[in-house]
């Protein structure tokens, strides 16, 4: 039995606590991809409720999402203070837009552990973390069992089911390979670029206007 058809009997047997535990297990399983949103998706295809489904979903995906945020936040002690220093500064860049950005990594394909594990490593509020990522789980949990449940047959038959595998493979590559950037990358030199370069523009717009 492969890893989605025993997903997709968990989700059978224990209704909608089987895809709470399934979202959870799927989201909180660090750097390897689960495609548990197959499972969301043919649980539509179904004709399962997708408004139950993006709470059950949502809710269990965003929890889970929190194990990169605790890998982060205890594993401060491995990094450099001067490490920790420079990626003080992705906070800084993000600034405002934090929030906006959790809600997009959670709402679109992109890796969340990408985004959840530096928040973790700044000791970023927990609180202000989830209540984005959960709003941008139930939301994409919820357009895939729409989209299962009016189109699932088209789609299924086009594309098949066999390509997740690929696509789970690739994810993972560009996973690890982001996460060694963001690592890698000197956050402080990056924010002192872009706050020189917003002074300037501001300095042009004045002299624009004299």
């Amino acid at each position: 039995m492969s890893l989605i058809e025993w997903f997709y009997q968990t989700a059978i047997q224990f209704s909608f606590l089987g895809v709470f535990l399934i979202s959870l297990i799927g989201a909180m399983v660090i750097v390897v991809p689960i495609p548990y949103t197959l499972v969301i998706f043919l649980l539509g295809q179904a004709g399962w409720d997708p408004l139950f489904l993006m709470i059950a979903g949502g809710f269990g995906s965003a929890i889970g999402e929190l194990a990169g945020y605790f890998l982060g936040y205890y594993g401060r002690r491995l990094i450099s203070e001067e490490r920790q220093k420079r990626m003080d500064y992705l906070l800084k860049l993000l600034g405002k837009y934090t929030p906006v950005a959790i809600f997009l990594f959670a709402l679109t394909p992109l890796p969340d552990d990408l985004l959840f594990i530096p928040l973790g490593l700044l000791r970023f509020s927990i609180l202000k973390a989830f209540i984005p990522a959960l709003l941008g789980k139930c939301l994409m949990i919820y357009l895939v069992a729409y989209f299962g449940r009016i189109g699932g047959n088209i789609i299924t038959s086009i594309f098949g089911s066999e390509g997740s595998l690929l696509g789970s493979v690739i994810t993972t590559i560009l996973l690890i390979a982001a996460i060694l950037a963001l690592y890698r990358i000197d956050w402080e030199k990056v924010f002192i670029k872009y706050v020189k370069e917003r002074q300037s523009g501001r300095t042009n717009s004045e002299n624009d206007c004299k």
